[in-house]
């Protein structure tokens, strides 16, 4: 009977009322102890550039990924270093009444996507015009405490017809 009430609702519906509880597993799993994010957006390097910086921290100990980004010759690595700072200081608004040192914090998850792209024409030879394409990218980083972590265990999404029963 559940299931006959799930599909009478249309599908655009049915796709809003999963979206909306997996948006708030996401908020409620964000809010955990021990994890914080930051993000930087629209920097002016490739983003295949950056993600060979961020292959370099992802999964190590915070402060082992400052002193590799600190000495890293590539482009990336003063922004990565910046939001890796950022994302600290996050932590630590967050988590106040906790050390830094003895929470054991490591880089859980780091990813690059692309930006925006400015488009400019150089000039070619025989009055043609070659495209350049200045890319840029979005770098989120998530770091989490490895001493003080309360790990919620992965719950099931709520589907549309135990949110109706819940309802009824």
């Amino acid at each position: 009977m559940e299931q006959e009430q799930a599909r009478k609702l249309k599908k655009s519906v049915r796709v809003f009322l999963r979206k909306e509880a997996e948006k708030e597993f996401k908020t409620a799993n964000d809010g955990r102890l021990g994890s914080a994010s930051a993000t930087l957006k629209n920097i002016p390097t490739p983003p295949r550039k950056m993600r060979l910086v961020a292959d370099l921290v992802r999964g190590r100990g915070v402060f082992e990924a400052l002193n590799i980004l600190r000495y890293e010759p590539k482009v990336g690595a003063r922004r990565m270093e910046e939001l890796l700072k950022a994302a600290i200081a996050n932590w630590e608004n967050k988590n106040h009444a906790l050390n830094l040192e003895e929470a054991g914090l490591f880089i859980k998850e780091v990813f690059v996507n692309e930006g925006r792209m400015l488009k400019r024409l150089r000039p070619a030879p025989q009055g043609r015009g070659h495209r350049i394409r200045k890319r840029s990218n979005h770098i989120t980083m998530v770091i989490d405490s490895a001493n003080f972590s309360n790990e919620v265990p992965s719950a099931t999404v709520v589907t549309v017809a135990e949110e109706n029963s819940n309802n009824a």
